[in-house]
């Protein structure tokens, strides 16, 4: 997928956007909602990085990532995002091996579980804030060991949470998801769209601009 992230694109107004992330995927969902941006990997090591509960993992590593790159952009907006996937309150990682791959996709097989993407906004002007929205995502009962070696051998997902992805060829895999769907792609959308708003950044013609004299006020929250 060719993106364009060479260049950063000024807003109305001083601050520009910076995605903390080399996601294609979270890129892609910022500017086709307008937002331009450049991604910028972080270079953390997420798995220092560890929290009481799923949601405070992905919590703290969103904000390690978006602290990271801040630094290199200390005039910018930067958004950083992470995803943990959580069967039974456990995390479930990436995978780290074919075996431990279908290990993963069998525990997931006829049930529910819980993907949490937690997001930071660091920098642009105004206090540091976080949240995290939750989607459960079902996984079909009919699905065969088969189709999961066949899966794995494609390799698609060999980066990802949970060891799947819903943008491609993991819809085989899936039955239902209930709630915000690019959430489970890897970036909230439409909460972090409202954040923005509270920010002063508005829609226009030629993309996202930024309205003067808004006041802003940072925090902490998840939906």
């Amino acid at each position: 997928m060719a993106l364009d992230s060479g260049q950063i694109e000024p807003l109305e107004g001083s601050s520009h956007i910076v995605l903390a992330s080399s996601s294609p995927w979270r890129q892609r969902i910022l500017l086709d909602a307008g937002i331009r941006c450049m991604a910028v990997a972080s270079g953390v090591n997420e798995s220092e990085i560890t929290g009481d509960s799923p949601r405070d993992v992905a919590r703290n590593r969103a904000g390690a990532k978006a602290l990271a790159v801040a630094r290199q952009f200390p005039d910018a907006l930067v958004i950083g995002a992470d995803q943990v996937v959580h069967l039974d309150d456990e995390p479930i990682g990436k995978p780290r091996s074919a075996a431990d791959w279908m290990q993963r996709l069998r525990a997931f097989r006829g049930r529910t579980h819980l993907l949490t993407t937690a997001v930071a906004l660091v920098g642009g002007g105004v206090p540091e804030e976080h949240f995290s929205v939750d989607s459960r995502v079902r996984f079909r009962a009919d699905v065969s060991d088969e189709e999961l070696a066949a899966y794995i051998a494609h390799g698609e997902a060999q980066g990802c949470a949970g060891g799947y992805m819903v943008e491609q060829r993991g819809v085989w895999l899936i039955e239902a998801i209930d709630g915000d769907w690019t959430n489970v792609v890897g970036m909230p959308i439409f909460h972090l769209v409202g954040r923005l708003r509270c920010r002063g950044f508005r829609l226009h013609a030629d993309g996202l601009g930024r309205v003067a004299g808004v006041q802003t006020t940072g925090g902490s929250s998840s939906a």
